[in-house]
């Protein structure tokens, strides 16, 4: 089972438990639904959620969250990726000098980390999938595509 946090615009924003291989879909559909105010473009449904993660459904034009956001399974705040951004704020997405956490980032997050296109970013999320979270950094390198050197250059700009 999963733990997620569902907030924004939907109908019982709260605290639900997902089975593994849930979907970012589900997870609205469990907080009943989005309101008619939500940007259901803005956030990937399709995607599978991670433990922990805080799915964020937004108002049109607002700025999404990234997943994991506020909050994350490690207790951070940074943001997230792609339950609505999955990387943004300063902690999942990179941005403003913030970490991409390997946990809880999506693909447009992870693609923000130098060296790492969507290609690369995507390997990541298979290696999550396969393997669950990444309980070191070092894991990293067992991505294919990922060798010492660009391991060392990530290894400041992610976090678990």
């Amino acid at each position: 089972m999963l733990v997620v946090h569902v907030v924004g615009q939907v109908r019982r924003p709260g605290v639900y438990r997902m089975p593994t291989g849930a979907r970012v879909g589900d997870a609205v559909t469990a907080a009943g639904g989005a309101t008619p105010t939500a940007d259901l473009a803005a956030v990937n449904l399709a995607r599978v959620l991670v433990d922990g993660e805080q799915v964020h459904v937004p108002r049109p034009g607002e700025s999404v969250p990234a997943a994991g956001a506020a909050g994350g399974p490690d207790g951070s705040s940074g943001g997230g990726g792609s339950s609505g951004g999955s990387g943004g704020g300063s902690g999942a997405s990179g941005g403003s000098g913030g970490t991409v956490s390997l946990n809880s980032a999506d693909l447009a997050a992870l693609d923000t980390l130098p060296g790492v296109g969507p290609v690369l970013a995507q390997r990541i999320l298979d290696w999550r999938t396969e393997h669950g979270r990444f309980t070191s950094i070092e894991e990293l390198g067992e991505v294919s595509g990922i060798g010492e050197k660009l391991l060392a250059q990530l290894t400041p700009k992610v976090t678990l």
